[in-house]
């Protein structure tokens, strides 16, 4: 008795991105693939969405959405955020030429299932594609280490550099940013460079927060108490 063997669904890929040469060249070779095809594109993120919207009310929706970071009218991660809450099923592929690790954050804290640097080959961006179908997820090398050092690097107060104790101090004495760079004999910017760096390592959101962690770690007497 002859069988037939069925032919594996291919993955409908959506590419968005607000470079035509970019969409070009990534279309080239996805549709080389046996695996995959490339059903749309899009230059930002609201084109992605009516897309989608016009896509999904006829049961054609992607699988894959292939998605730039910073776009007009709409970027990436507010791009992925509603992608991710209203299509649960879409996943998504950040392609970026930007690593910051806030953005890296942003992006996964919004649902991407993936994220690559445009540096990448484009061997990884299949992988990517395919581990993303497979609801699993994909990081470039590079932001990948990135993450791990982050995840085994000093946390707390033991963070912060010498001049960030300094600052943190100066902040729970309620030095204002002139005051601080006038104190440690710096400019104004400079100040608020090194405030804003004792914020973001000590993942703090307002002065009044970190002058309670000096306190805290010893680093400035309590206020006193009220007679």
């Amino acid at each position: 008795m002859n069988t037939t063997e069925e032919t594996p669904r291919r993955i409908r890929v959506l590419i968005v991105d607000d470079h035509a040469v970019v969409r070009r060249g990534l279309r080239a070779y996805l549709e080389v693939l046996d695996d995959m095809e490339v059903v749309a594109e899009a230059e930002d993120g609201e084109e992605a969405l009516a897309l989608l919207r016009k896509m999904s009310a006829h049961g054609e929706a992607p699988d894959v959405v292939l998605l730039d970071l910073l776009m007009p009218r709409l970027d990436g991660v507010a791009t992925t955020g509603r992608i991710t809450q209203e299509y649960p099923d879409v996943k998504v592929v950040i392609l970026t030429s930007f690593g910051e690790i806030e953005r890296v954050h942003a992006a996964l804290g919004n649902g991407a299932s993936g994220y690559l640097l445009k540096s990448v080959g484009p061997n990884e961006v299949a992988s990517a594609i395919r581990a993303a179908a497979r609801d699993e997820t994909f990081l470039d090398p590079a932001v990948a280490r990135r993450l791990t050092r982050e995840m085994i690097a000093p946390s707390g107060v033991s963070a912060l550099t010498e001049r960030e104790r300094a600052v943190l101090t100066l902040i729970a004495g309620g030095r204002t940013n002139r005051e601080i760079a006038d104190e440690l004999v710096i400019s104004e910017r400079t100040a608020r460079t090194h405030v804003s760096n004792v914020l973001r390592k000590l993942r703090l959101t307002s002065r009044t927060q970190a002058a309670l962690v000096a306190v805290r770690e010893g680093l400035a007497p309590p206020p006193p108490e009220d007679p």
